[in-house]
C-alpha cells in the first residue's frame, strides 16, 4: 500500500527534471536491504522506464536465474574488473552470475506453443526440417540443434534434434538448453542497449562517439559515429591481437583506443568486434551502470526473459550446450570468445547466453514495433530506425543488424525486404520479418567439441522452408500480446 502511494505521489508531484536527478539514488537504494528495496523500487516506477514498472513491490527481490545483483559502483563501466581478466572479473563487471543459493527466481515470460496451423504454418511443409538437420548432423556440422518458429504472437515449432554433447559422454538436445549466443549478442544486448539509450535521449546514433569517450579520439577516430559504429562502416579492424586483453580490461581499452583506422570512415564494410567493444563501453559509460546490469535490468528483465544474460549461474550452466576445451574442462556455459573471456565474461560483441523461449519473446516484442504485453522495449519509431536498411560498401545492414551482406546466407531466400537478423560464430542464426510476421531462430553449437561445423547454409535452408510454410497473413494490426 505504501508503495502504491509513493508511486502515485511520485508521478503527480516531482518535476521530470527532478525525477531524472533522483533516479541514482533510486538505483542505489534499490540494492540495498529489502525493506528499503521495495520503497525504492515503487518509487523508480514513477519515473524510469518500463525496466522496473512491472516489479512487484511485494517481493523482497526480483532475482533471475542468471543473477544476484551486484554491489553498488560509482565507477564508470569498464574500470571495475580491471584486477584480472576471467569470469571472476565479469561479475565484479555487473554481469548478472546466478540466484544464490536458497533464492526463487520468478516464472520466465512465454510465448504460447501452439500447433503449426494454428500459427498460420502448414505443418508438412515444416516436416522437411528434420531430414535436413539430420543430415548436417550425420555430416558433422553439428552435434545438435533447437529451432523455434512463431507467428502471430504464438510459437508454433519448437523442437530439438540431436545432440547438445558429444564429449566427454552423449547427452541429448533439449529445447530449454541453454546456448552461447556468440554475435547475437551485438544486436539483441549491445544494440538494443544503445537505441535504448537513443529513448531515453541520452545519446544519438549521428553523434561522434568521442562525445561520450574522449579518450578513444587518437587517429583519426574522432569523427566516427556511433551509426558507423552500429553499421560496420568506421574502418577499424575486425580483431585487434589477443594478447591485448591479456593485461585486464583497463589496459585492454586503452590499446583499443590507440588503435588506427584500416580504412577511411564510411568507405568499407568491415565487420568488426572491436566496434562493439566500444559501443558496449559507450553504453556502460553513458547509462553509469556496467553493461550486463543495464541490459538484464533495462531489457531482459522488463521482457521476463530469466534464461539471457551473462556468465549464468550454476543451474542454467547445467543446462548449457558445451563448446571447446579451454585449460583442460569443457566450456559449458562460459562463454567461448577469448576476447569476452579475458574481458570477464561480459563484452558488446560477445558473452551472451540464452534459450530459445527467451529469444522468441524479445523477438515478438520486435515484430510487434517495441512492446510485449505491457512492456515497451523501445519506441516503435526507435525499432524501425534500428532495422531499417543502412547502405554500406558491400550491401545493406540495420543498426546492429545484418540485412542483405555477404553474411546473410543464414537469411534463406524466401524473407522479405524488412527482414533484419545476425548469426553467431558458435553456431546461433536470428531472423525477424516484421512484413510477414515471422521469426525464425536457429541455436546450436556447432563448434562442439572440435571446433569444426558448418551450420549458416543449413540455417538458410530452414529458413526458406519456414518462409515457404506460411499458410495466412500476417494480421492487419500486430497484437501486443499479452500474454
Amino acid at each position: 500500500m505504501v508503495c502504491c502511494l509513493l508511486t502515485a505521489a511520485c508521478r503527480a508531484f516531482i518535476p521530470t527534471a527532478v525525477r531524472d536527478l533522483m533516479t541514482a539514488t533510486f538505483n542505489h537504494l534499490r540494492d540495498r536491504r529489502c525493506a528499503v528495496r521495495r520503497v525504492a523500487m515503487a518509487l523508480a516506477a514513477a519515473f524510469t522506464l518500463p525496466a522496473f514498472s512491472g516489479t512487484d513491490c511485494s517481493s523482497p527481490t526480483d532475482r533471475s536465474v542468471y543473477a544476484a545483483e551486484p554491489p553498488p559502483t560509482d565507477k564508470p563501466a569498464g574500470r571495475e574488473a580491471s584486477k584480472s581478466a576471467g569470469i571472476e572479473a565479469g561479475i565484479e563487471a555487473g554481469s548478472l552470475a546466478g540466484s544464490p543459493a536458497g533464492s526463487s527466481a520468478a516464472k520466465p515470460t512465454r510465448l504460447p506453443v501452439v500447433s503449426p496451423l494454428e500459427a498460420g504454418f502448414d505443418a508438412e511443409s515444416l516436416a522437411a526440417i528434420e531430414p535436413l538437420i539430420t543430415a548436417a548432423i550425420a555430416e558433422r556440422k553439428l552435434p545438435g540443434a533447437v529451432v523455434c518458429l512463431g507467428r502471430r504472437g504464438r510459437i508454433g515449432w519448437l523442437k530439438a534434434y540431436g545432440d547438445k554433447q558429444l564429449a566427454p559422454e552423449r547427452q541429448p538436445m533439449t529445447v530449454d538448453t541453454v546456448f552461447d549466443l556468440a554475435s547475437l549478442t551485438k544486436p539483441i544486448a549491445t544494440a538494443t542497449a544503445v537505441m535504448k539509450l537513443v529513448d531515453m535521449g541520452r545519446v544519438r546514433i549521428d553523434e561522434p562517439v568521442v562525445k561520450h569517450l574522449p579518450e578513444f579520439a587518437p587517429h583519426g577516430k574522432d569523427v566516427l559515429t556511433l551509426e558507423d559504429l552500429l553499421v560496420h562502416h568506421s574502418g577499424l579492424i575486425a580483431d585487434n591481437p589477443l594478447g591485448d586483453y591479456g593485461e585486464g580490461r583497463e589496459r585492454a581499452w586503452r590499446r583499443i583506443c590507440d588503435l588506427k583506422l584500416l580504412s577511411p570512415p564510411r568507405s568499407k564494410f568491415i565487420y568488426s568486434d572491436v566496434n562493439f567493444i566500444v559501443l558496449g563501453e559507450l553504453a556502460s559509460r553513458v547509462s553509469g551502470e556496467p553493461l550486463g546490469r543495464f541490459v538484464q535490468e533495462r531489457i531482459f528483465a522488463p521482457l521476463g526473459m530469466r534464461e539471457t544474460g551473462y556468465t549464468p549461474g550454476p543451474e542454467l550452466r547445467a543446462r548449457a550446450a558445451p563448446t571447446q576445451q579451454r585449460e583442460g574442462r569443457w566450456m559449458r556455459g562460459e562463454v567461448h570468445d577469448p576476447r569476452a573471456w579475458k574481458l570477464g565474461g561480459v563484452a558488446g560483441h560477445a558473452g551472451l547466453f540464452s534459450t530459445a523461449a527467451d529469444l522468441a519473446v524479445y523477438a515478438q516484442a520486435m515484430l510487434n514495433g517495441g512492446q510485449f504485453g505491457e512492456t515497451r522495449l523501445l519506441a516503435a519509431e526507435t525499432v524501425e530506425r534500428m532495422t531499417r536498411g543502412y547502405a554500406v560498401s558491400s550491401g545493406l545492414r540495420g543498426l546492429g543488424w545484418d540485412k542483405r551482406t555477404g553474411y546473410s546466407i543464414n537469411r534463406g531466400e524466401r524473407l522479405s525486404d524488412a527482414a533484419f537478423g545476425h548469426g553467431g560464430f558458435t553456431g546461433t542464426v536470428i531472423w525477424i520479418d516484421p512484413q510477414l510476421d515471422l521469426f525464425f531462430i536457429f541455436l546450436s553449437n556447432r563448434v562442439h567439441p572440435d571446433g569444426k561445423g558448418l551450420v549458416n547454409p543449413l540455417a538458410g535452408k530452414i529458413a526458406t522452408l519456414a518462409a515457404g510454410a506460411l499458410r495466412m497473413p500476417p494480421p492487419p494490426s500486430r497484437s501486443d500480446n499479452r500474454p
